[in-house]
Parts: C-alpha cells; structure tokens; sequence
C-alpha cells in the first residue's frame, strides 16, 4: 500500500462509557483510540453485486496502516458519517502491514 493512497483521515473509537454530570447516571459513548491516516472507498456497483446486496450491509472499504486491537465492536468517523466496521482482514502477505475494514454507515451500538 503507497501511502499516497491514504489521503482520507479518520477516527477510530471503542465503545466505553460516561457519567452524566447532573443526574450521575452511567451513559454509553465512544472513546477516540486513534485518529489515523487512510483509504476510504464507497464499493464499485460490481463489488456490491458481488457482495450479495440485498444481503450485505457493506458500502464501503477502508485500508489503513495495521495496527493491532482493531475489532467490530469499534467504529470510525470519516466527513461526520460513523461507519460501523465488520470483520477486520489483514493483509495477505504479512498480516501486518495494512488492513482492509470493511465497513457499513449508521451507529453502532458497540454489540
């Protein structure tokens, strides 16, 4: 991966908690773990074909340099949208050189 190809940045964030300052009680919220450089790519109509559209919830990939602890539970930012990520695969060759999110728009919940 030519790091000219990571152009978009975005945040990463892991589901966590937080207490309201009025009432003391426990919220869920998200906690940034990195904000990082990356590719973000909506998928081609022939990759959403492929992916079985009506059953898949992908639209977009995102590669990133790897970094470890990266799991679906997390969601990144990109220009204000969340996207929920699914499945983190690392790179074919090494494992750790990038990985590939594929990712979906909408909040998730950190289930």
């Amino acid at each position: 991966m030519r790091s000219g190809k990571l152009r978009h940045r975005i945040t990463i964030e892991r589901p966590g908690q937080t207490q309201d300052p009025d009432t003391g009680e426990i919220l869920p919220d998200w906690t940034p773990v990195a904000t990082v450089w990356a590719s973000v790519e909506p998928l081609s109509a022939r990759e959403f074909i492929a992916a079985d559209a009506g059953q898949s919830k992908i639209s977009a990939k995102v590669v990133m340099r790897y970094r470890s602890g990266i799991d679906a539970t997390m969601r990144l930012l990109h220009r204000g949208q969340a996207y929920n990520i699914h499945a983190p695969l690392p790179d074919p060759e090494s494992g750790r050189h990038y990985l590939t999110l594929p990712v979906s728009m909408g909040t998730n919940d950190g289930d």
